[in-house]
Parts: C-alpha cells; sequence; structure tokens
C-alpha cells in the first residue's frame, strides 16, 4: 500500500523577558558554554536561566518542542500517546520549569 502524508503546521509564540545583567554576569555565563548552539544564545533549561526574568507562554515550547501542540497534532492522527501530556505538566520534569511556571 502507499504511504499517506500528513503535514501538520503550526507556530507557537512563547514571550521570554532577559535579566539586565553586568559584564561581569555575561562574562560568566559565556565561560559555561552553555550559549553555544542554542537558539538565541541561551538555554532556559541550562544556565541560561540565570538571565531570564520571566516567560509569557509554555515553557516547553521555549526548550524546542511544544507538547501539548504536538500531543494534539499526534492524537488528530490517530496516535495513542503513552503518557497523558497533562500529567506531564502537572509533574514539570525538566530542569528549571517550576522557576518559569
Amino acid at each position: 500500500s502507499e504511504a499517506k502524508g500528513i503535514e501538520c503546521v503550526a507556530v507557537e509564540s512563547v514571550t521570554v523577558w532577559i535579566k539586565h545583567f553586568s559584564d561581569q554576569t555575561l562574562e560568566a555565563y559565556l565561560h559555561t558554554q552553555d550559549s553555544l548552539g542554542k537558539a538565541g544564545a541561551y538555554s532556559i533549561q541550562g544556565e541560561g536561566a540565570h538571565l531570564i526574568e520571566k516567560i509569557e507562554g509554555d515553557y516547553p515550547a521555549v526548550v524546542g518542542l511544544p507538547l501539548r501542540r504536538t500531543a494534539k497534532f499526534l492524537k488528530d492522527v490517530g496516535v495513542n500517546l503513552p503518557h497523558p501530556v497533562e500529567a506531564i505538566y502537572r509533574a514539570k520534569p525538566y530542569a528549571n520549569w517550576r522557576e518559569f511556571s
């Protein structure tokens, strides 16, 4: 049988407020090398969290995968998820997630 392609497209917007910080703080952060290979040169789940004042939106989307939207897409195409996505949001198992909730 011929495979059927499915396309799901969406945009997830999250506002991230960066703290004002000193040159010394910047140098210390750059020394961690946490900025390397990161969109925006920070990782909210890593050392970059120290530079963030607050976020407005979905924490996992800042990390790189909007879980609720992804779970909805998967369910819409008939994929049974092994774990309820809302249980993940309640548990907040990822580094620094609770800090920005």
